[in-house]
């Protein structure tokens, strides 16, 4: 006799955090809320998340690690990191597209949860920079760099990602991020280019 296995209480919290913080914002979101979009009860939320600001930190994170999962599938380390760079943001970009409501949670919402927000995003931003560093510094690099780019210089990039895409929430036109890639590779190739 084979047992089912329960439902994944976490997944469907998350997702459950994604559509109502992007229909309600955050402020007004509840934890009945989230247990009703879920089809959880409220001890079932408390046994996954202390709150419900640990709640969409995790939701930021869980989507950090798919988009970093994004990038590193766009990467083919025979071509030259100029091209890389342009198929990575890309893809980055139109799967952030894919999805505008989410992405105002992540990037709009994460902000007002004060200094655990922040370092969420502080620690995302980290492991991209440290992605970029791994395509442009790494042992197969190409071409090999003289100087290092360094994770200072890459944080860099990422930031100045960030920025074009909160402007563009700003101006509600997230549909169209793909049409930033052309701006954001040469941004980062002149970065990276500079840099040695």
């Amino acid at each position: 006799m084979s047992r089912t296995m329960p439902p994944d209480h976490r997944r469907r919290l998350l997702d459950a955090m994604s559509h109502t913080v992007a229909t309600k914002g955050y402020a007004d979101t509840t934890i009945a809320d989230l247990a009703a979009e879920a089809r959880v009860s409220r001890r079932t939320f408390y046994e996954h998340f202390d709150d419900k600001a640990q709640c969409l930190i995790a939701l930021y994170e869980a989507a950090s690690a798919q988009a970093l999962q994004v990038l590193r599938a766009a990467i083919d380390p025979k071509r030259d990191w100029h091209d890389q760079v342009e198929a990575a943001l890309g893809a980055y970009l139109a799967t952030l597209a894919g999805n505008p409501k989410l992405l105002r949670t992540l990037f709009v919402e994460i902000l007002g949860l004060g200094a655990a927000g922040l370092a969420a995003r502080r620690r995302a931003n980290l492991q991209i920079a440290q992605f970029i560093v791994d395509v442009v510094d790494g042992p197969n690099a190409k071409p090999p760099r003289a100087q290092p780019l360094g994770e200072q210089l890459s944080l860099g990039i990422v930031g100045a990602i960030n920025e074009l895409i909160l402007v563009a929430i700003e101006k509600d036109s997230v549909e169209r991020l793909a049409d930033l890639t052309p701006t954001a590779a040469r941004l980062a190739r002149s970065v990276i280019d500079g840099a040695g």
